[in-house]
């Protein structure tokens, strides 16, 4: 895709500047900025990020050939893009389910998406991006952030990992990534620890399904069955 990047100094959340500005925009579309003074995560999480130090950015697509129930398809395609564009300077990288980016056992950036659906396609999505990259050291109670300056040691150009991120997105757009995203998942092999409404348990990733509900099989054999925060990963 041919994209338009918008540079913004200051903003609350890229997120929110493409739901007030996309409009003007019919055309894929990225707006970047140096800081976000409410930038956030899913849910009512935060997002620290120092100024001018970070990738945080927001892609907006017209998604229309998704149907809704394979909208989960973005989530995968944008989640690979990430690990291979990084994956260029740093290894040991995985995806935390559903969307996480991850260095070992530590968080590198985060997702997230807002469709906006009509009929049975997906006419807008917004996907929202945050990436430690050039940050030294973290503030907030987060309990396992990691930048690659604190992997590599070394500055690392933010503009040219942009571009290589949204030409990775563009090819894995167009593919069938479901086989590379689990490939790519956090803890893929082997049982760890887990825990749900009803306690602690111990379980393997034995798929993610198209709509995006992780399926785990826990110790006794039993398949169980989730969305997006119903299951918390025990690190």
């Amino acid at each position: 895709m041919n994209w338009e990047i918008v540079h913004i100094d200051e903003t609350d959340s890229t997120n929110r500047w493409l739901k007030e500005h996309g409009d003007s925009y019919p055309h894929p579309v990225v707006v970047v900025a140096d800081y976000q003074t409410a930038g956030r995560g899913c849910g009512t999480n935060r997002w620290e990020s120092e100024r001018g130090k970070n990738l945080l950015f927001s892609m907006l697509v017209h998604p229309t050939d998704v149907p809704v129930s394979r909208q989960f398809h973005l989530s995968m395609a944008i989640s690979l893009a990430i690990t291979e564009a990084v994956g260029r300077y740093i290894g040991d990288l995985s995806i935390k389910w559903p969307n996480d980016i991850y260095w070992r056992n530590a968080k590198l950036g985060g997702i997230l998406i807002e469709n906006r659906i009509q009929g049975s396609v997906i006419k807008d999505c917004i996907i929202g991006v945050g990436l430690n990259i050039n940050q030294r050291t973290f503030h907030s109670d987060a309990p396992n952030p990691v930048s690659m300056w604190q992997i590599c040691e070394h500055e690392t150009d933010r503009e040219q990992l942009l571009q290589a991120i949204l030409e990775a997105f563009d090819k894995y757009r167009a593919q069938d990534v479901r086989a590379a995203y689990l490939s790519q998942l956090y803890r893929r092999r082997g049982f760890h620890p887990y825990v749900d409404r009803d306690g602690a348990f111990m379980a393997e990733i034995a798929d993610v399904e198209d709509d995006g509900h992780l399926l785990l099989r826990d110790d006794s054999g039993q398949q169980r069955r989730y969305a997006f925060k119903e299951v918390q990963f025990v690190i």
